[in-house]
């Protein structure tokens, strides 16, 4: 894979990838605001399924599991401007303007398409990516607040989530994993996206479901890419990525060893 990124600080990157796909699991700390320069991504998430192309803009919500899948298109590479906003940055824009907005849980990505503004906003970043030396810090923060208030202005509800700061709660854990356990992240996450220190998440899944998480996690994806193979006709390739595996070598040997044949004979 021929991936990279160049930052103008920290936060804020151009993001390149030459090669056929590339695909993680990822629980984002931060808000992540995407500009599609070219390419395709497709992002799954427990309650939806995003396809993002070129000119699209949108926010992925921190704290949210989700499956990327990066493809490059129409002969180009997979490019894209990332701004994150962070949990620091978000609070000092919100001290500074006396707002307390009602704080809205959202799993949702945002989707703001081509809006000008925002296009406009991000693509005067580009210029930047190939100055020599470092970006002034006072530039790259008028640059995020700026972001900000334009999401601000073209979507009156984005304060509920922006102002979230919290970390997880305490919740359900049958509800959550049922829900999330299509995403490949370590146990510790699943722990702290339920609200649980690790020996607790331990404790309270051993005795939610009799078994290990792990083997747990294990026996669902399957089931789930068995469903996929034999009643929706998918492509091993395709289920493999989007039901919680490392690569399709993998995949394919932890199939025939749960059920006695490869994934291959659902699908000829």
């Amino acid at each position: 894979m021929d991936h990279v990124s160049k930052y103008i600080t920290p936060e804020i990157k151009l993001s390149c990838y030459d090669d056929k796909f590339f695909k993680s699991e990822i629980v984002f700390d931060h808000h992540m605001l995407v500009w599609f320069i070219s390419g395709e991504t497709k992002i799954v998430q427990a309650e939806s399924t995003h396809i993002f192309k070129k000119g699209d803009i949108f926010l992925i919500p921190r704290n949210k599991p989700a499956t990327v899948i990066n493809y490059p298109k129409d002969g180009l590479p997979h490019k894209t401007v990332v701004m994150l906003l962070t949990k620091d940055v978000l609070r000092k824009f919100y001290n500074s303007i006396g707002l307390q907005p009602n704080v809205i849980a959202t799993s949702k990505i945002q989707s703001f398409k081509n809006h000008p503004l925002l296009e406009s906003c991000l693509a005067s970043l580009i210029p930047y990516f190939d100055m020599e030396g470092s970006f002034p810090e006072n530039l790259a923060s008028l640059k995020v607040t700026e972001a900000i208030s334009i999401l601000r202005t073209i979507d009156p509800g984005i304060d509920g989530v922006l102002a979230s700061f919290d970390d997880p709660h305490k919740v359900d854990l049958i509800s959550f994993m049922e829900k999330n356990y299509m995403f490949n992240m370590p146990i510790e996450r699943f722990g702290y996206l339920t609200g649980r220190s690790l020996t607790t998440f331990k404790r309270d899944f051993k005795k939610a479901f009799n078994i290990t998480p792990q083997k747990w996690l294990t026996q669902k994806r399957l089931e789930l890419a068995h469903y996929r193979l034999s009643e929706k006709k998918e492509k091993p390739v395709e289920v493999c990525y989007e039901t919680g595996f490392e690569n399709l070598s993998h995949f394919s040997f932890a199939f025939k060893k749960y059920f006695g044949y490869p994934p291959t004979r659902l699908t000829t």
